[in-house]
């Protein structure tokens, strides 16, 4: 479905590595075979982002073929020193993807902010740059880069696969900030689900769609005000405007 404020890009990057939080704890780790809803967001926040909305993940296309490589890594350790780990990354990685956003409900200071146009516009513009922070792909050893795009244009080598399924996978986390129910108010909630590949497309479901829960932990929303000089939400981009 394409929506008013959709924006499409394709981030590209040697090696990625997506994973479930419980893999990233420590030790060795291995990459799940398609990028997250959550990895996904990152990098489109990482390109353009403020609380006054939230961006949603409607759909990623896999363009290359999906493959890994093994790399013996030293990461340093809590006690001192290092150790020898070994990771698996995918690598040689392209991906499309068509994203939208949404006013964050539980922003109603920002209000103000709200204005569609102007996040639009703004966020074409970052696409177009770059990003305004560096692009990653799962974790921060793995640079990406961002550029414009049409989705669905250009040959993915899966267009002549009906369809393939990935069982039970991390899809993200829901932050008290971002809170759509009751039931993720004041938590810290990872969402999973089933996601499945037809042609090269995955169609995410939308957080409040996800089939399992778990809550994390519990978690207060970050304050913003004037009276912590942090951040407004109204006039951090006036310049963008001119």
């Amino acid at each position: 479905m394409e929506h008013r404020n959709t924006v499409e890009f394709e981030v590209t990057g040697s090696y990625a590595l997506f994973s479930d939080p419980i893999m990233r704890v420590g030790g060795e780790k291995c990459s799940l075979q398609v990028p997250t809803y959550e990895a996904l967001k990152g990098i489109l926040s990482s390109v353009y982002w403020k609380p006054t909305f939230v961006w949603v993940i409607d759909a990623v296309r896999i363009m290359n073929p999906i493959q890994t490589e093994v790399k013996g890594i030293r990461p340093i350790k809590y006690s001192g020193g290092n150790d020898l780990s070994y990771y698996t990354y995918l690598k040689d990685c392209r991906y499309q993807v068509r994203a939208h956003f949404i006013w964050n409900e539980n922003r109603p200071e920002l209000a103000a902010d709200r204005n569609e146009h102007k996040h639009h516009n703004i966020a074409r513009r970052m696409i177009d740059r770059g990003g305004r922070r560096d692009i990653f792909l799962g974790t921060r050893e793995c640079q990406g880069y961002v550029e414009p795009c049409v989705f669905g244009e250009g040959t993915s080598c899966y267009d002549d696969i009906s369809s393939l399924a990935f069982g039970l996978m991390y899809h993200g986390i829901t932050y008290a900030d971002e809170a759509y129910s009751l039931d993720t108010q004041g938590k810290m909630t990872t969402r999973y689900w089933y996601p499945v590949m037809e042609r090269g497309v995955i169609e995410f479901l939308p957080p409040e769609s996800c089939p399992i829960l778990h809550t994390a932990r519990e978690m207060p929303m970050t304050p913003f005000s004037p009276s912590l000089s942090n951040f407004s939400g109204l006039l951090e981009f006036e310049h963008e405007e001119e």
